[in-house]
């Protein structure tokens, strides 16, 4: 059956030939049969009524992690008399809390409920967000980001680790690649708000930048309420499902089992994630990565006013480069699609931000860097690919719950080094934190390669077995000999 048919999304993650785990004919006479249109019909309720939602928090999240680097345009540093690296030292340290306690938000998610763990951390967030707009000190803002990043810690990898649950497994990664649109989305519409605040003025007494945190902040809080109804606790629990539909999704984790696993949580599964040698890979993958991410991210704003634009027009001129990203990730995403080739496809998008950030460090013409900048837009589709394709390689559910935060923490160490790598002695052209960025995104793509022959590996060495007549390898998940690497 084509992917049309079997999925409303047509994207990334599509994958009939090869992406379904082999079954053996003795598993599939003891399966459970689920309706496939009866189970497309419950997969689209997901996307009507809990995908949007995902979309909306990972927008937030983005936006009032990032809006620093927007107030930085309009008079946070001066107003705030910060001085030389303290800057960067903010944007640093909200990485410190936001690492640590990515893991425990995810399980809280497996132990306690989608609905009242993501909404009680957008609650934390916002109020934190709200509360910067007031502070007065370097301390008083050092104190917001650390719990800012507390609170944040677990959105994406909760999100994720929620889509893997909820979507059969080839059709994961579209939604997972919705998720990094959204990050790029954030971008543009943060550079639409800070340019209508910034506008705005001063007013009531408080300047301009205040008023940004304190009007998305305040936007957050009343959605943080909402999704404590809204969202459904787990997959099997929504709202919005009829009880039979409810019994479907039932099924269909007893039907998976073997790669799922129990709902019983054991050790041994975040043991198996922690010795996994995918999961470290791509974790340093994902490393390298993020430190052009992250620093994109925050610093677009001052990279752009560095090649000579007006303060003024500066948080406009972030606007279509943002919506680039949104593009090119939709793009590239078809094309692996199309390809059925998540590694090949994977390997090139490292080589367009490369060139994107070596324009500016050559040359100082403003209109050439500015150019640099779009190119540099395709960070957001790396991860995308990267981590769409190892989620889908790694199960039972319990491993994964411990794997995605596990791998995406050590990415997001990346942040602390990120802000350092933009400081204030390198202005206006900031060549140091551009070439800084080039340098780890070319051993990203090289991370690529290494993962691709770990699953070339893996795949060979279970096809070798069932070619000797071996039935059964006592192993779970994805160890399992039934279960067949996405390449």
């Amino acid at each position: 059956m084509s992917s049309d048919k079997e999925d409303p999304i047509k994207s990334l993650g599509d994958d009939p030939q090869g992406s379904e785990p082999r079954v053996s004919s003795e598993n599939a006479t003891s399966a459970l049969y689920i309706d496939p249109e009866k189970e497309k019909a419950v997969v689209r309720k997901f996307d009507k009524f809990v995908l949007p939602q995902f979309v909306i928090i990972q927008i937030l999240s983005n936006l009032d992690r990032t809006n620093i680097g927007n107030a930085r345009i309009f008079g946070f540093e001066e107003d705030l008399n910060l001085k030389g690296n303290d800057f960067a030292n903010i944007t640093s340290l909200f990485f410190v809390t936001y690492v640590i306690f990515e893991i425990p938000w995810v399980l809280a998610v497996k132990r306690f409920g989608a609905n009242s763990v993501i909404a009680i951390a957008i609650i934390i967030w916002s109020a934190v967000v709200l509360g910067t707009g007031f502070c007065h000190n370097y301390g008083q803002v050092v104190a917001m980001r650390l719990i800012l990043g507390l609170a944040e810690a677990g959105i994406f990898p909760a999100l994720s680790f929620l889509i893997s649950t909820i979507y059969p497994r080839e059709s994961q990664g579209k939604r997972i690649a919705v998720l990094y649109g959204s990050t790029a989305l954030a971008g543009a519409f943060g550079g639409l708000i800070a340019y209508g605040i910034q506008m705005m003025g001063n007013r009531l007494g408080l300047e301009a930048w205040r008023w940004l945190f304190i009007i998305e902040g305040a936007i957050s809080i009343f959605i943080g309420m909402a999704c404590w109804a809204t969202l459904p606790r787990s997959s099997e629990e929504a709202w919005f499902l009829k009880p039979d539909e409810k019994q479907l999704m039932k099924d269909r984790r007893v039907r998976d089992v073997a790669y799922t696993g129990s709902d019983e949580f054991s050790w041994t599964y975040v043991w198996m994630a922690m010795t996994d040698p995918l999961v470290w890979v791509a974790g340093v993958s994902l490393f390298c990565a993020g430190i052009p991410l992250f620093g994109f991210g925050t610093f677009l704003p001052t990279i752009i006013k560095g090649l000579g634009f007006e303060s003024l027009k500066v948080n406009y001129l972030t606007i279509p480069v943002y919506l680039t990203g949104c593009i090119i990730l939709a793009v590239v995403t078809s094309i692996s699609d199309h390809l059925k080739k998540r590694a090949a496809v994977a390997v090139c998008v490292p080589v367009v931000v490369i060139i994107g950030y070596l324009i500016p460090v050559a040359t100082s013409v403003p209109g050439a860097g500015f150019f640099g900048m779009f190119l540099c837009a395709g960070v957001y589709t790396y991860n995308t690919l990267l981590v769409a394709w190892v989620s889908n390689n790694i199960k039972p559910d319990h491993k994964r719950s411990a794997a995605l935060p596990f791998f995406v923490s050590i990415a997001n160490i990346s942040g602390v080094v990120s802000g350092q790598v933009y400081p204030t002695s390198t202005a206006p052209r900031y060549i140091m934190g551009n070439a800084v960025s080039l340098s780890t995104e070319f051993v990203a793509g090289c991370g690529i390669v290494v993962i691709y022959f770990i699953l070339r590996r893996r795949n060979q060495v279970k096809a070798k077995q069932r070619a000797e007549g071996v039935t059964d390898n006592g192993e779970i998940g994805d160890k399992s000999l039934d279960f067949e690497y996405i390449m």
